[in-house]
């Protein structure tokens, strides 16, 4: 692995080195009087962009459609962070490339916003697996969660642009109502649930969302599981839970081919829904203008549905 970085470093230095060669009138590649931002996954982006407006640029390097878990940083997306004056990332095992990267930056002066370090973590369950416990990354599908790490970016923002804080501190506070407003309709939601347990067919990444709300829940895999197929013993329990318990509603997750689900409700006859845990996002979704608070809203009638 470190060899494999250390390809990559040489490779973005040198890339860098060529771009710093290009003629002097030549754009720069960051605006002069913008600060740069970077962010590993879109949720951070999304957060990002909404506080610092057009007073910044933010890139993100997880392109949309791309399966997060098996990002690798390329050499123009370690040039992007080491020229930025603000990185973003979540830390995790989804994130071990990062600590490689900065390592090697030859730029010091990066704030570097690791945002695990800004919430209380909790630990995943694995009952039917053997790799155990471990904390669970996925901080930022509890919406109480992202209100806490909004705040955490801008009073990064605007300690690297002070002259800008009446602005960026403004879009933070209409960033945390809509949050607030968005926790308030789960909140309705759960509060007329008729049942209280819901059915993935699918990773779990959703324990700190569900965790916010009381809600009990089935998966077939814990959230961050590197298997693929579920065992036979997995897929029966889960038919048996749907069917013994009525449950209306199977979910499965953004970007998934939805095949355990499928079986699931082709034995019980439950309704297959999309519980997006806004990890990443598609390529339509981005350019149809979805983000988090609009992809978090749909999720909202998933659960309504599957609760009732």
């Amino acid at each position: 692995m470190k060899k494999i970085f250390s390809l990559l470093l040489v490779s973005a230095l040198m890339l860098s080195s060529l771009l710093s060669g290009c003629s002097s009138s030549e754009p720069s590649s960051k605006s002069s009087d913008k600060i740069s931002i970077v962010t590993s996954i879109f949720p951070y982006y999304d957060f990002a962009r909404n506080i610092a407006g057009n007073k910044a640029d933010v890139k993100l390097l997880l392109s949309p459609g791309n399966e997060p878990h098996h990002y690798e940083p390329s050499p123009s997306d370690i040039v992007a962070i080491e020229e930025c004056d603000i990185f973003i990332y979540n830390g995790g095992e989804s994130d071990e490339w990062v600590e490689n990267v900065l390592d090697s930056l030859e730029n010091k002066n990066i704030t570097v916003l690791k945002m695990t370090d800004y919430v209380s973590l909790l630990n995943e369950k694995n009952p039917d697996h053997t790799d155990g416990d471990e904390a669970d990354e996925h901080i930022w599908t509890s919406i109480r969660n992202a209100d806490q790490l909004v705040s955490a970016i801008s009073q990064k923002i605007v300690e690297k642009d002070s002259k800008n804080r009446t602005y960026y501190e403004s879009n933070a506070t209409q960033y945390s109502d809509k949050l607030k407003a968005l926790d308030e309709k789960f909140t309705e939601v759960v509060n007329n649930k008729k049942r209280d347990t819901v059915v993935f067919g699918d990773r779990f990444p959703f324990l700190y969302f569900m965790t916010d709300y009381g809600i009990n829940y089935e998966c077939a895999f814990p959230g961050c599981s590197s298997e693929t197929e579920p065992s036979l013993d997995v897929v029966t329990r889960l038919v048996d839970y749907v069917r013994d318990n009525n449950i209306p509603v199977v979910f499965h997750l953004e970007m998934s081919n939805g095949k355990i689900a499928q079986l699931i409700a082709d034995d019980t006859g439950a309704k297959i829904l999309q519980f997006s845990s806004c990890h990443n996002i598609t390529k339509d979704e981005f350019n149809n203008g979805e983000d988090y608070i609009s992809i978090m809203e749909q999720n909202c009638s998933a659960l309504k549905e599957a609760l009732s």
